[in-house]
């Protein structure tokens, strides 16, 4: 197996850490791997569905697509079929490199669009996917507050790689205690940051024992005006004033953004 995927099934292990998450079923220096991911995801009327999700990966991957299987008591064959190739199809789009992580995500946030196919036609579903992605298309832009960082040098690379790979750009902005995440990028991609966010165990607590970050606050989420600065890159950024801070605001177009939330934290 390449190196890649080595790396990418240790980070999964590490996500999806809970008993039955994440187990290797077989690995063979000829075969390649297979590995089953199980995950509760909101289905229609949002009841929980039980997702068995197993791939098997070949040695070249991810120069090549891993096989995909799904497995659902609460779902029919139909349907397991139809997430399959919705699926195969994301995968396609992520050819040589790391995509299973991508594609969890990617079917936690559309399982319910697929599963509508039981109750509305083909042509039905397609619109009504049409129009929930067309909503959603342009730059949005997100403000996010942590409370503390721990591990510093260990969480901000984390969050470098993170938005590298989604391509999100923007700011993460310490002033004194006040720590800020400013994301501009794809929506979905955006919803991505934050699962990893939330999920990931990306600082220490207190014991320096590794841990989910449960101090998180997203007090913005709005689309990127035509007024707005678009960022060229994320970087990370230390002020020693308010003022400074300020200017870093003002000068993307984002006064009122500042004005709403910003000053409040020092309180």
């Amino acid at each position: 197996m390449s190196a890649e995927a080595l790396e990418e099934l240790s980070a999964l292990r590490a996500i999806y850490c809970q008993p039955d998450e994440c187990a290797v079923l077989a690995a063979s220096e000829t075969d390649g791997i297979t590995l089953r991911i199980q995950i509760s995801v909101k289905g229609l009327l949002d009841s929980d569905i039980l997702l068995k999700l197993s791939f098997h990966l070949p040695v070249s991957y991810p120069s090549s697509l891993p096989n995909i299987s799904i497995h659902s008591e609460q779902l029919t064959r139909v349907q397991c079929k139809d997430v399959k190739e919705r699926l195969l199809e994301q995968a396609k789009r992520h050819l040589s490199e790391p995509m299973l992580h991508k594609l969890v995500l990617w079917i936690q946030q559309n399982l319910k669009h697929i599963i509508g196919k039981s109750e509305t036609s083909n042509g039905s579903e397609t619109s009504t996917l049409s129009r929930c992605i067309s909503t959603e298309d342009g730059l949005w832009i997100v403000l996010l507050h942590l409370d503390h960082m721990r591990a510093k040098a260990k969480y901000v690379k984390t969050v470098e790689k993170w938005t590298s790979d989604l391509r999100l750009t923007g700011r993460l902005m310490f002033m004194g205690k006040v720590i800020l995440i400013l994301l501009q990028g794809e929506r979905s991609s955006i919803k991505e940051y934050l699962i990893l966010q939330k999920t990931c165990k990306v600082d220490v607590d207190s014991s320096g024992k590794k841990c989910r970050e449960k101090m998180i606050s997203v007090l913005s989420e709005t689309k990127v005006q035509t007024e707005q600065k678009r960022f060229q890159g994320f970087e990370v950024k230390e002020y020693s004033t308010l003022d400074e801070l300020q200017k870093e605001f003002e000068a993307a177009g984002l006064t009122e953004l500042f004005s709403e939330f910003v000053p409040a934290l020092l309180k």
